[in-house]
């Protein structure tokens, strides 16, 4: 008895396995490849592609995948084919989507056996004892199928009507109700596999989620990317702002420093006599014009002492009204007979106190320590040799003096600092343009520089030693002791600070060591040096007083002292004049 290989069912015969593999495998082997439809026949199959699925089928790929899933014994035809039973005889049709429009092909009759054994891949014509002896079973069996093929064949070919299917879910018009039913199941089935897993859409992009969960994040990273863009743009538009701002305060903090610095600069012009405002001669002028105003002057005496201006200022010379002589011999005799608490005291040469004027008052102490300076000179060998062809200049002469050693070339920073110019102008002089103005004159001059304090309290003890040391370098005779007042002589010292210049005539050591400078100051009145020459003790002790300065006196940061220490040969002054380009003081400490 024959077992079938697929299920293991025993068949009785031969004919019947035939049967059996047509009705019960070959037509199960049928499925779609597109859903899940299953258990038809090809000739089903194939009108079920071609209508519900009719777009997917044009790729190359799908009618592969088509061609797969048939059965192998329909490849070796050009296109599907339907068969049916039509009276009596099988014929081949087109494919399901003509039959409406073409009749079937008579082909040539056949028995179902011989059909069967196409189909099973085996002969009908040799048949086993046991076939011929079960002819009555296979005989019903054969027309059971003929009858359920009938009815298939009749369901899915049916002539067509006058009237269309179309379906309700999709644009597909189907020629018969039942084509349209089983059209209508398959949306079905996509519906409810489609509601079985519930899709969530992005209301941003219209991308499908499986979950909440799932969409919840993906629109987050929208509304991220949407703060971070935003927050770039705001950023970007921030630094924009930022960096406009940072350059609009700086350039209006530059235009208050520009303002700043001019309006600094213009009161330094005005404070050093370099804002135009005119010289020695106005500043007389414009003095005596306000004591006229005020009742102080009448016109005619301003008439006479502006003639008189006018005269000085032509020859040069200072008309002497500020001068003091005869001091240093004064300070000697009142040293002798007072000594108290003093052990040494020494004293420059011979030297004249010059006073500030109305044209000079609050910038010409410069000029008036080189007239102090120049005094001295003059009484002294061998500078009273090379000097005395040169009279003690008054102010505005002083200034043309100092141009005329600008253009021999000596100290060009220092003339570039004032634009070369000093006549007409109320310009303060320091150390520097009385250097130049002595290497002018053949005179050599030193300048140094005690750049910062070297004691407690901002003090500068290595001054007073500095200027001990300068007197007291010639006094000292066969190592014996010199006496307790010692005039020498010796020129004063040009002492200079910030703000104002004096003359250094003397030292004093006291009992306990300490050291006192004997100044003469251009700001002091000629009638107040004058009372040096009294022999009153008590008004000369008076002057005394203010002209001693300890070492807590002087507490500016820097000093710069000029002496004079002989005179320059020809090659030694233009030695000087080069040297001068690069100018620098000696420094002490």
């Amino acid at each position: 008895m024959p077992i079938c290989e697929i299920c293991s069912e025993d068949i009785a015969s031969e004919a019947d396995m035939k049967t059996h593999l047509l009705l019960s495998h070959l037509e199960n082997e049928m499925h779609c490849p597109f859903c899940s439809l299953s258990g038809v026949s090809y000739d089903e199959l194939s009108f079920h592609i071609n209508t519900a699925h009719v777009e997917t089928t044009n790729t190359p790929s799908v009618k592969a995948r088509v061609a797969h899933c048939v059965p192998a014994w329909t490849n070796d035809r050009e296109k599907p084919r339907t068969v049916t039973r039509k009276e009596g005889h099988w014929a081949e049709s087109l494919p399901p989507g003509t039959l409406s429009s073409q009749t079937p092909v008579p082909v040539a009759e056949s028995s179902t056996d011989a059909a069967v054994g196409s189909v099973c891949g085996t002969n009908s014509a040799t048949h086993s004892p046991e076939g011929r002896t079960h002819s009555k079973n296979t005989k019903d069996r054969q027309e059971s199928l003929e009858a359920h093929v009938a009815i298939k064949q009749k369901r899915l070919s049916s002539p067509r009507k006058e009237k269309l299917f179309p379906c309700p879910m999709c644009s597909l018009v189907c020629q018969d109700c039942f084509i349209l039913q089983e059209h209508v199941e398959l949306h079905l089935q996509e519906s409810a596999m489609n509601e079985g897993v519930k899709q969530y859409e992005c209301p941003l992009c219209s991308l499908p989620f499986p979950d909440a969960f799932s969409l919840q994040e993906h629109v987050e990273l929208h509304l991220d990317n949407d703060t971070d863009a935003a927050r770039g743009a705001e950023s970007s538009s921030d630094l924009t702002l930022a960096r406009q701002l940072q350059k609009e305060e700086e350039e209006q903090r530059k235009r208050q420093e520009a303002k700043r610095e001019a309006e600094e600069f213009k009161k330094l012009q005005k404070q050093f006599g370099m804002d135009g405002s005119g010289g020695y001669r106005k500043q007389i002028e414009r003095n005596m014009e306000r004591a006229v105003s005020r009742g102080n002057m009448v016109p005619a005496e301003f008439h006479i002492k502006r003639a008189e201006l006018m005269e000085s200022l032509a020859t040069g010379v200072d008309d002497g009204k500020t001068r003091t002589p005869g001091l240093m011999g004064a300070l000697y005799d009142y040293f002798r007979r007072e000594p108290r608490d003093t052990v040494h005291v020494w004293l420059c040469g011979e030297t004249d106190h010059y006073s500030s004027s109305e044209g000079d008052k609050g910038w010409g102490c410069g000029y008036r320590n080189f007239q102090m300076l120049l005094s001295s000179l003059h009484k002294q060998e061998p500078y009273n040799n090379i000097l005395s062809d040169v009279p003690i200049p008054n102010i505005p002469r002083v200034q043309a003096l100092i141009e005329e050693a600008w253009k021999q070339g000596v100290d060009p920073a220092g003339a570039a600092h004032f634009n070369h110019r000093l006549q007409g102008t109320r310009a303060w002089v320091g150390s520097t343009e009385i250097y130049s103005l002595f290497t002018s004159l053949s005179v050599n001059a030193r300048v140094v520089d005690f750049h910062k304090p070297t004691g407690q309290g901002g003090t500068h003890p290595c001054l007073f030693d500095w200027v001990k040391q300068y007197f007291s370098q010639s006094t000292t005779q066969n190592g014996r002791l010199p006496p307790r007042v010692v005039q020498t002589s010796l020129p004063p010292i040009y002492l200079q600070h910030q703000g104002h210049s004096r003359s250094v005539v003397g030292l004093e050591q006291k009992r306990n060591g300490s050291l006192c400078l004997l100044l003469f100051d251009p700001g002091c009145p000629p009638s107040e040096m004058a009372r040096l020459l009294e022999r009153d003790s008590a008004a000369v002790s008076a002057v005394v007083r203010r002209m001693r300065k300890f070492p807590s006196h002087l507490k500016h940061q820097q000093y710069q002292v000029l002496v004079v220490e002989g005179l320059l040969t020809p090659e030694q002054k233009q030695r000087q004049i080069v040297n001068s380009r690069t100018f620098r003081a000696d420094r002490i400490p």
